[in-house]
């Protein structure tokens, strides 16, 4: 059963709790516990308070196996499990969860000398599911993993994994570039570890109402799979080029599509390396093994996208993943030509546009765009023609070009835009259907004047109105808290949810990034989850 539905468990086991009489809470000592059908030890008996079942520290330390720590000077109890922290301190009706303060049902208590904590809480939020056995005065908690309660769904034989559901899209992007969402540089080296990380992770996307993820598969120039053409990538084992001992991959599509979601594999296209010391790179590297075909600028390595047989090898280490991994989807990010070019800094390839350049082409930026629109177009036709049912899509910068620059551009004063900083021509894609589905970044406000995220919104709805191409909103729960403009409250990303049901064209919604929707960035995931379960 999926996530949802185990809340909706709790919700009941919870609701059983409350409905014992005085006499049941009288009985209150004979309060027993198991675990995945195992009886679990108390040396303190649990017991109700306000119709909650408490239960002491070593019980879930020692029962749980979650880390916990007592501070008694401070009476803070601080659980950790996974990519979970609870932090719960004695006196208080709320604790905080991955550092958001939550209400709590009952607070922390200590009785002969045992802290006692609300099981219900810390169980639900360890990805338990909890249940009462009123008969019996028990209560019975099963892990994600017990064979006994399957709490995530194996797809059905003959149907497509990872589209189970029909609702629009709710993606959300795990970067593994500087290890920001996954794995964790603890993680180096330890494949139990990083796929317990990848689970818990994706356990918390599903239970917000994710229904798909967006994995960077190619951080630089490099994978995080086995593959032949390139080497693999530091962020597992935190040395360039080294054998993690199993492939990553192969794990999270199997683990993605158990969950009934879809994996779209995310490649960063030009982006050769972060390093700048090529004596540091693996034999293999594209930067050892064709210098030729590398540019530096702003402190890192880029593929000169200007060479054919440079793009040609991107598009080869693309379809090496679509050929041999059950991904649903081919997503490429805004990294084309580096924005931040300057004349101090510039991207050099003079060199280049004189020597491919066989239209003569009179401007390098009508020729950089044609060299990215060559790109696109090749790499849709490649990934089509082996699995016409794989989507190919990109997610560019939010403002495609500022109208006072051109007439046909959104309402903007954006500094940078995909047409002229990156050179991305995404409506020549849109209008020529290379792609599946745009996603563009709208990473600003409903009230920030320079680049307003509903005149954004209603620019893209315009753009792919009469085509095949689906468009996706990306939003940025990475914002919320900062000082920019509408940033204030979690409501901010609700009221972007509404916008988007009046455009037609709108098909769903990315969130940038992973751990910052898992944050729960000022109240955030309830706000979420509720409007999921709702539209």
């Amino acid at each position: 059963m999926k996530l949802r539905s185990l809340l909706m468990l709790m919700l009941l086991s919870v609701l059983s709790l409350s409905s014992l009489s005085p006499s049941a809470q009288a009985k209150a000592s004979q309060i027993t516990m198991l675990l995945d059908g195992q009886p679990l030890r108390s040396d303190v008996p649990p017991y109700l308070k306000s119709n909650f079942t408490m239960v002491p520290l070593r019980v879930i330390s020692e029962g749980l196996g979650a880390s916990v720590n007592w501070n008694p000077s401070t009476s803070t109890a601080t659980i950790s499990k996974g990519l979970d922290t609870l932090v719960l301190q004695s006196g208080k009706r709320s604790a905080k969860v991955n550092g958001a303060a939550v209400s709590l049902d009952a607070t922390v208590q200590v009785v002969s000398g045992r802290t006692m904590v609300p099981l219900r809480f810390v169980g639900e939020h360890l990805g338990l599911l909890v249940n009462w056995n009123q008969a019996k005065q028990q209560v019975v908690l099963t892990t994600k993993d017990a064979g006994g309660v399957p709490t995530v769904p194996v797809t059905p034989p003959g149907t497509t994994p990872g589209n189970t559901d029909s609702a629009q899209l709710r993606g959300a992007w795990i970067s593994t570039v500087y290890n920001l969402d996954w794995p964790s540089t603890k993680s180096y080296g330890r494949e139990d570890q990083q796929k317990a990380e990848y689970t818990a992770l994706l356990d918390k996307l599903q239970d917000t109402g994710i229904n798909a993820v967006f994995v960077q598969v190619r951080p630089a120039a490099d994978a995080i799979y086995p593959s032949k053409l390139v080497p693999w990538s530091q962020y597992l084992t935190g040395t360039p080029g080294k054998d993690p001992g199993y492939d990553p991959l192969a794990f999270l599509v199997e683990e993605t599509h158990r969950r009934g979601m879809k994996f779209h594999a995310w490649f960063n296209p030009f982006r050769a390396s972060i390093l700048t010391d090529v004596s540091k790179l693996p034999a293999n590297s594209t930067a050892v093994q064709h210098p030729d075909r590398i540019v530096k600028q702003g402190g890192k390595l880029y593929i000169n996208p200007g060479i054919p047989e440079a793009r040609q090898q991107i598009i080869d280490s693309i379809m090496e993943v679509v050929q041999n991994y059950n991904i649903d989807g081919v997503h490429l990010d805004d990294y084309f030509y580096p924005s931040a070019e300057s004349t101090s800094d510039k991207f050099d390839d003079d060199s280049t546009y004189k020597t491919y350049n066989p239209a003569q082409i009179k401007t390098k930026g009508d020729w950089r765009r044609a060299n990215i629109n060559g790109f696109v177009r090749d790499l849709g036709q490649s990934i089509h023609k082996v699995k016409p049912a794989v989507s190919f899509g990109i997610s560019p910068f939010g403002v495609w070009r500022n109208k006072a620059t051109d007439l046909t551009g959104s309402d903007t004063k954006a500094g940078i835009t995909a047409y002229d900083s990156m050179y991305a021509d995404v409506r020549t894609w849109i209008r020529s259907e290379w792609i599946d589905y745009v996603a563009p970044q709208v990473y600003w406000s409903m009230s920030f004047t320079n680049a307003r995220y509903d005149k954004l919104v209603d620019w893209w709805s315009q753009e792919v109105r009469g085509t095949d191409v689906q468009l996706y909103i990306g939003h940025a729960p990475y914002k919320l808290g900062s000082p920019e403009v509408g940033w204030q409250t979690a409501q901010e990303i609700i009221n972007q949810l509404n916008y988007n049901k009046q455009s037609g064209e709108v098909k769903g919604s990315i969130f940038y990034s992973a751990k910052d929707l898992i944050k729960n960035p000022l109240g955030l995931l309830p706000l979420l989850k509720s409007y999921f379960l709702t539209n």
